[in-house]
């Protein structure tokens, strides 16, 4: 991001998961006022199961706009049981991919969701 290739960083996982957050990476570029951070703490109906989700948003000044594009396509996902591949191709754009890279992770998307509905693999899923 400090090096302008990537104008906004998103991460989300379950309140209640075991997971890693990047905010003390960030922490000394918010500060210094590099890096815009914003937080969003939504509950949603996720396998059926009310989940409260943590959404960390980290964009460029002036990019602050994508932060707002980007909580709402996901949070559509979410209301919708399913990200489309114009979600996906939204969020990468907005995220700063290539074309190229947004392809190859909606083909890698596809192929997993094959893998789970043909029964070839099984998500993990977080414990309680």
């Amino acid at each position: 991001m400090l090096a302008r290739v990537k104008p906004l960083a998103y991460f989300s996982e379950l309140v209640r998961a075991d997971f890693e957050w990047p905010d003390d990476a960030f922490e000394p570029h918010v500060r210094a006022g590099r890096i815009i951070k914003r937080e969003f703490i939504h509950r949603e109906i996720l396998m059926g199961a009310e989940e409260v989700v943590r959404s960390v948003y980290f964009a460029l000044p002036g990019e602050e706009w994508r932060i707002d594009q980007a909580h709402a396509n996901r949070v559509r996902g979410y209301r919708n049981g399913r990200e489309t591949e114009q979600d996906s191709q939204e969020m990468g754009d907005l995220l700063g991919y290539t074309n190229h890279e947004i392809m190859v992770f909606i083909s890698w998307r596809s192929a997993v969701r094959k893998a789970i509905s043909d029964g070839a693999w099984t998500p993990p899923r977080t414990s309680e």
